[in-house]
């Protein structure tokens, strides 16, 4: 149930909903989350958004890198996209899965995976991030994100506000908790703690940090080498 509803039920303008009810909060949020991957980015980078919807940061992506490709399992969503998108020419939306990525080896400078794709996506984890590598230049960076734990509060009742408003099932109070929110209709939200973050990347050889952004987000970046 999980894996379909980025590609049916919460896809296009529904998943845009999603933004625009958001609390101010988990607007800054957001927000910081985009802040902090920019700084990773340089002119004359090419970037890869992992999980990219309906396009949402891949303007500001663009408007630092050289070249900005999305991609998502969500053929609606792209095509919303590229409607949203088509007046920007060093962007390229692609249907693709994140795990079974068509792209040359080392093919970009910076590659990204932010709010929870890690978990969102409810694929293997450890292919997950080491397909990114694979694709990533020696030297380039990738971005993985999920919530912090402090923001546990404010990502419930964003998706509270979710399922009044009708783009999720109604929240199983009894069943969500401990990072984990469930719905009745079957779709469950995990996340990615830093210790988890650890453990899937203890094997890697490359350069790892685990870092806090906005006391909401935890990012794991790797340095591939």
């Amino acid at each position: 149930m999980s894996t379909r509803y980025y590609s049916n039920r919460l896809s296009a303008e529904r998943l845009r909903r999603v933004y625009e009810i958001a609390s101010p909060r988990v607007q800054r949020y957001l927000n910081a989350e985009v802040e902090h991957v920019l700084t990773y980015i340089h002119p004359n980078h090419n970037v890869l958004e992992l999980g990219c919807g309906y396009g949402r940061v891949l303007t500001s992506l663009a408007s630092k890198a050289h070249r900005v490709v999305g991609i998502d399992t969500s053929l609606v969503s792209l095509q919303f996209g590229c409607e949203l998108l088509s007046r920007s020419t060093n962007i390229h939306l692609l249907q693709m899965d994140a795990v079974q990525l068509a792209f040359a080896d080392q093919a970009f400078d910076v590659v990204i995976c932010i709010q929870n794709g890690i978990s969102a996506f409810h694929v293997d984890q450890h292919t997950l991030i080491e397909a990114s590598i694979r694709v990533t230049r020696r030297g380039g960076c990738i971005l993985f994100s999920s919530y912090a734990e402090t923001f546990w509060d404010e990502r419930l009742n964003w998706f509270r506000a979710q399922a009044i408003a009708g783009l999720l099932g109604e929240i199983d109070e009894e069943k969500t908790g401990d990072g984990t929110i469930v719905c009745k209709d079957g779709f469950t939200a995990t996340t990615v703690s830093p210790e988890r973050f650890r453990a899937l990347t203890s094997g890697i050889s490359a350069e790892i940090q685990i870092n806090e952004a906005d006391e909401s987000s935890v990012f794991c970046e790797i340095r591939a080498l």
